[in-house]
């Protein structure tokens, strides 16, 4: 009995201390799940909560503004929203509400949704303008998201796309200088802490963790009037003249910023579904040529420092051709006894020729490479060619000669430019640039200022009555020039085609103090006609540099100095 009674009075207090314990057990363990997080439990449930409502969203950066040298904007980065949906939210019965919202067919959001179930995310619109997103926003479909996002625009349009280049849907730059300065112009995302609802809409915002940090602005030398101006000129004279390509780059004379650089044909940066890969290269950058006489003046300034030739030094090119190996050059007519002025002032090949096989070929290539031909320009555009500057231990006759007209080296526009600036110059040379902040740029001898100023006055003759390109004077300003007709390379068999050509024209105005430099080149200008430099490339020039000077507000010309200059070329009074 007495054993019976103890056993009994054991159970009873085991059974109340279960009763008493086992309670506060379980109010432990439920605060340590609710609340302790530690390594033997594991994530806690306020955790998993959290998880579950608590999100980090992605708070875009702005990308910086490319300006021209005045301030105009070439492009901008415009707000839009993309909306998106979370499909696992999306309700049956909302599905004809939303379609018709987006103006989609209900069959093709359904077969969206259908493919993207087992997904938490699906585009629906990419950047759309705000006021169309917030009205398919303002029904509050659940599921149905937006997100504020940046599209760049380009206010100049095609004017200026080959310059600026383009970025692709996540405002990264893909092209030109979108490209070149993309980390500098790039901005850094930000973040902030968000608490949303089951249906994943924002209830709250908790914290920003991190401001996002615009991108810095991008200030060009190009101005954008006369990049209108010379945009439009080139395009009229390449549709007129139904040539296959064009492009024109003009430069500040004394500083090498370049003020207007276009192509055609262009595309339109703001219509991205238009846009084919081959039309977004910047022809005046990446695309190199064989010269021609556009090079002349620097075999002639190799001639002036050899101390072999003066400006006034004659030579008799009679009968109008030479033979040099098994290739005949010829003159249009047989010009007989000239001087190197003329020689320039005509572009006769026989006199190049003749003074070319009188000089070393090494020191007429460096004088190539002095000016800047087979390097690049210190433009910092991407896909910048440098062309080719042969280097012959030997030259042959033949490559002499073709050298020393402009043939068997190859350059860009940008390259012929430089080297035109360097002439304008008074023989120094600096790199072009087309960024307004950049700074002052270093310049350095490159020729003797004399030969350089003797240069300028033969290249004028090449502009008046009787010279190359009489019709890339203009009746404002002096210019000072040179023309180039180059026959193309066959793309099929080598050899260069009869009927093929790329036409040029560089030069700089006014004369006696350049102000800017511009080269003109042609792609192909009609085989039959008015094909040479003279006739397809000068006229371009004269239009663009007249009317460029005059919106820079250079005074013309002293009218009877320069009327005496242009008698003076003819030979005559009045």
């Amino acid at each position: 009995m007495k054993f019976n009674a103890l056993a009994s009075y054991w159970r009873l207090w085991l059974v109340t201390a279960g009763i008493l314990v086992f309670p506060a057990l379980l109010l432990l363990r439920s605060s340590n799940l609710l609340v302790i997080s530690g390594e033997e439990h594991g994530t806690s449930l306020k955790a998993e909560g959290d998880d579950r409502t608590i999100r980090v969203d992605t708070l875009v950066a702005y990308r910086g503004l490319i300006t021209d040298r005045n301030g105009e904007l070439l492009a901008v980065s415009t707000p839009v929203k993309t909306i998106y949906a979370d499909p696992a939210f999306v309700r049956e019965e909302d599905i004809p509400a939303i379609a018709k919202a987006v103006g989609w067919d209900e069959s093709r959001l359904r077969s969206r949704l259908s493919a993207y179930a087992n997904k938490r995310f699906m585009f629906i619109e990419n950047q759309l303008p705000p006021y169309k997103a917030d009205a398919i926003l303002a029904h509050k479909f659940p599921g149905i998201e937006g997100r504020t996002e940046y599209k760049r625009f380009y206010p100049a349009g095609e004017v200026a796309a080959h310059v600026l280049g383009i970025t692709d849907i996540d405002e990264n730059g893909i092209e030109g200088l979108e490209l070149a300065f993309n980390e500098w112009l790039d901005g850094t995302p930000g973040s902030k802490k968000v608490l949303k609802d089951r249906k994943q809409n924002v209830v709250k915002e908790i914290e920003l963790i991190k401001s996002p940090e615009p991108g810095k602005d991008l200030q060009l030398t190009i101005d954008l009037k006369l990049q209108y101006l010379a945009y439009k000129e080139l395009k009229h004279a390449i549709a007129r003249q139904g040539a296959k390509s064009g492009s024109l780059v003009m430069v500040d004379a004394k500083n090498g910023e370049v003020l207007a650089m276009v192509n055609q044909p262009s595309y339109n940066p703001n219509d991205r579904g238009s846009i084919k890969r081959g039309q977004m290269r910047n022809r005046a950058v990446t695309d190199v040529f064989e010269p021609g006489s556009t090079v002349k003046p620097f075999t002639i300034v190799a001639a002036l420092e050899s101390g072999k030739y003066l400006p006034h030094h004659e030579l008799d090119t009679s009968p109008g051709y030479i033979r040099v190996g098994d290739k005949t050059f010829l003159d249009p007519i047989n010009y007989g006894v000239m001087d190197v002025a003329k020689i320039l002032k005509k572009s006769s090949q026989v006199g190049i020729t003749k003074i070319a096989l009188n000089l070393d070929p090494h020191d007429v290539r460096s004088v190539f490479f002095k000016f800047g031909f087979g390097q690049t320009t210190g433009i910092e555009f991407p896909g910048e060619r440098t062309g080719s500057l042969p280097v012959r231990r030997r030259w042959s006759d033949i490559e002499r000669a073709n050298f020393a007209f402009g043939y068997g080296l190859s350059v860009s526009a940008v390259q012929l430019a430089q080297a035109y600036v360097t002439l304008a110059n008074n023989g120094m040379s600096v790199p072009l640039t087309l960024l307004a902040t950049k700074g002052e740029q270093t310049q350095d001898h490159v020729i003797d200022e004399s030969i350089a100023r003797e240069m300028v006055h033969m290249m004028k003759a090449v502009t008046k009555q009787g010279g190359t390109a009489s019709v890339a004077e203009s009746d404002s300003y002096p210019v000072a020039g040179k023309t180039g007709t180059a026959h193309k390379v066959n793309t099929v068999g080598g050899g260069y085609a009869d009927d093929k050509y790329v036409a040029l024209f560089a030069g700089f105005a006014p004369a006696e103090d350049p102000r800017v430099v511009a080269v003109v080149i042609v792609d192909e200008p009609p085989a039959f006609g008015e094909y040479s430099g003279g006739k397809s490339a000068a006229p371009i020039f004269a239009e663009v540099v007249e009317k460029s000077l005059r919106a820079m507000n250079v005074p013309p010309a002293n009218k009877s100095t320069y009327l005496t200059d242009v008698n003076a070329d003819r030979g005559g009074k009045g």
